[in-house]
């Protein structure tokens, strides 16, 4: 899952990067409101962490204008220290789907996180499955047929991407924004050994190839 923290605290935002790493998302940081704003407009996110209080422009300001897109459905966690209740009235009212107050626990932070991720895929049961796999992000799991798989952090994170969206065709563009972001870059001929492993580990035929264009798990 790729996740966006929009967040001008620099020491805060390099302790959330820390606290999700081994949480299986891929996290992009911004630190000011224009330049969430182009992301937003330009790339494709799972989830937003959106701090009120940004310079160049306000949380609230850009939070109003991704919902009045047709497409601005991206779920929003807003994170400020701005604890009054009219305060929690206002983010909500414009279109925030949670709000966490500074300072927060860490462990609050991530299972709101699961909360909305499964919120926002129609899923109150957090466990995907298809053709004999299943994956629970919660509890960091796979296993096929029955049988626990170990994987690594990257092909625990490429699986989810392809059985969260079965029967879509995902772009090598897509997978590689959803495994590194715009921070890292992997070489050139990651996505193709982890695909290979993934294959080797669980049904050789779980993923298809979509040749000159990307991968996609066949839906049922």
């Amino acid at each position: 899952m790729r996740v966006l923290l929009v967040e001008d605290d620099q020491a805060l935002a390099q302790g959330i990067r820390a606290a999700l790493r081994g949480e299986g998302y891929t996290l992009d940081c911004l630190a000011d409101g224009l330049d969430a704003e182009r992301a937003l407009r330009d790339e494709a996110f799972d989830l937003v962490l959106l701090d009120l209080g940004l310079p160049r422009r306000d949380g609230l300001s850009l939070l109003r204008q991704v919902r009045a897109r047709p497409d601005g459905q991206v779920p929003v966690l807003v994170l400020t220290a701005r604890d009054a209740t009219s305060d929690r009235i206002q983010g909500l009212d414009a279109g925030a789907d949670d709000y966490l107050v500074k300072p927060f626990d860490v462990d609050e932070l991530k299972a709101r996180i699961r909360a909305l991720l499964r919120r926002s895929q129609g899923r109150a049961n957090p466990v995907l499955s298809q053709a004999g796999v299943s994956l629970a992000p919660a509890r960091h799991e796979v296993r096929y047929r029955d049988q626990p798989v170990t994987l690594t952090p990257m092909e625990f994170q490429l699986l989810h991407q392809l059985l969260a969206r079965p029967g879509t065709v995902l772009t090598r563009e897509r997978l590689a924004d959803a495994l590194y972001g715009w921070q890292e870059a992997g070489p050139g001929n990651t996505l193709e050994v982890l695909i290979h492993n993934l294959r080797r580990k669980l049904d050789s035929g779980l993923i298809r190839t979509v040749r000159g264009v990307g991968y996609l798990i066949e839906s049922p």
